[in-house]
């Protein structure tokens, strides 16, 4: 006997590989001294082959099913991710659900360790953004709880996914600032490996070839893991003797970094970034921000699962993959501002 795709083995399946009934299977996980060993043993012996960790079934056990979920995010600090947990938790609290949040830092083995972790205190599923492509643990998850991904696509998986629309958002940003006469924008980019990255640097790409731009390659930088590595490639990029005349940087802490070196360095660049954050409105900068509903992503994929979640006893549907879209905002002095006697920036 295995346990059902997306579900996980019930109290009555561990009774029936053990040939009692569901009631003594309670009785043996809250150890009633009423129980002989002999039986006591057989049901344990089930707990065993059905992939139950002992010291962690009695509750979801008594109570048929735990209501939790787990949500495993990349990076507890950026705001994108507290919107998203805001998302699913309202969700789940409308279907009578509690939330399990853990933070993996990026870490794919650390990733995994909480993802193992979850599945032993009994969550009936998972909500995950992961941190690499490297997704065998969540394979092995998948045996016993649906899992949905957020914000990054699955590798080799069959399983559900939200997205943001990453390449439309960074190619119309990036046009924004090309039709503005821009022809040396520089790239500020997160791990090339990241699906987000990679995404945003090809919408970025093909902006340029849409306008016959050449990209100039002197002006990408990759890898930028927080503000304090992109504010030291902005300061290394304006050092060149030909450096950019703009800025694309793809998310809100790569922003900030670079606004941070504009500031140092007492200029101002146009900039185009994905994410909105707070005060962009006020900084009196020419911005072209990428946004989206971060909250939507959270709620859509809670959805996903709480769909999956209603099939355990069913044919679960086929794999799912939903997109959230994006939009673009200006913020501060824009080029026409110089034209109607506004507040100019330099390029």
């Amino acid at each position: 006997m295995t346990a059902r795709r997306g579900g996980g083995p019930t109290m009555h399946d561990v009774g029936k590989l053990a040939q009692v009934s569901a009631m003594t299977v309670s009785r043996v996980i809250k150890n009633d001294p009423g129980v002989s060993e002999a039986t006591r043993e057989r049901v344990f012996a089930a707990v065993d082959r059905l992939g139950y960790r002992r010291n962690e079934t009695a509750r979801s056990l008594r109570l048929g099913g735990s209501r939790m979920i787990g949500l495993v995010v990349t990076n507890l600090a950026n705001p994108f991710y507290s919107r998203l947990a805001l998302g699913v938790q309202e969700v789940l609290t409308e279907h009578d659900f509690r939330m399990l949040l853990s933070n993996t830092g990026d870490q794919v083995d650390r990733e995994s360790s909480l993802v193992d972790g979850l599945v032993d205190h009994r969550v009936e599923g998972l909500i995950v953004v992961p941190a690499g492509s490297r997704q065998q643990h969540l394979a092995d998850a998948m045996r016993h709880v649906p899992v949905v991904l957020a914000a990054r696509p699955p590798a080799g998986l069959d399983t559900d996914c939200v997205l943001v629309d990453d390449f439309h958002g960074a190619r119309e940003a990036t046009a924004c600032l090309l039709t503005e006469g821009h022809t040396r924008i520089a790239f500020l980019g997160n791990p090339p490996a990241l699906y987000t990255g990679a995404e945003r640097l090809r919408g970025f790409w093909a902006a340029h070839e849409e306008t016959a731009v050449e990209p100039d390659t002197a002006l990408i930088r990759q890898g930028l893991v927080d503000a304090a590595t992109a504010e030291r490639a902005v300061l290394e990029l304006l050092d060149l003797p030909d450096g950019p005349t703009a800025l694309f940087c793809t998310n809100n802490r790569i922003s900030q970094g670079a606004i941070r070196a504009l500031h140092k360095a007492g200029t101002t660049l146009p900039l185009a970034g994905f994410d909105d954050f707070d005060l962009s409105d006020i900084l009196g900068l020419p911005l072209t921000l990428v946004s989206y509903d971060a909250d939507e992503i959270g709620r859509q994929a809670a959805r996903l699962l709480i769909d999956r979640l209603g099939h355990r006893d069913s044919e679960p549907p086929a794999s799912r993959r939903i997109t959230v879209p994006t939009r673009v905002t200006r913020h501060g002095p824009q080029p026409d501002d110089r034209l109607r006697g506004g507040p100019p920036y330099s390029a």
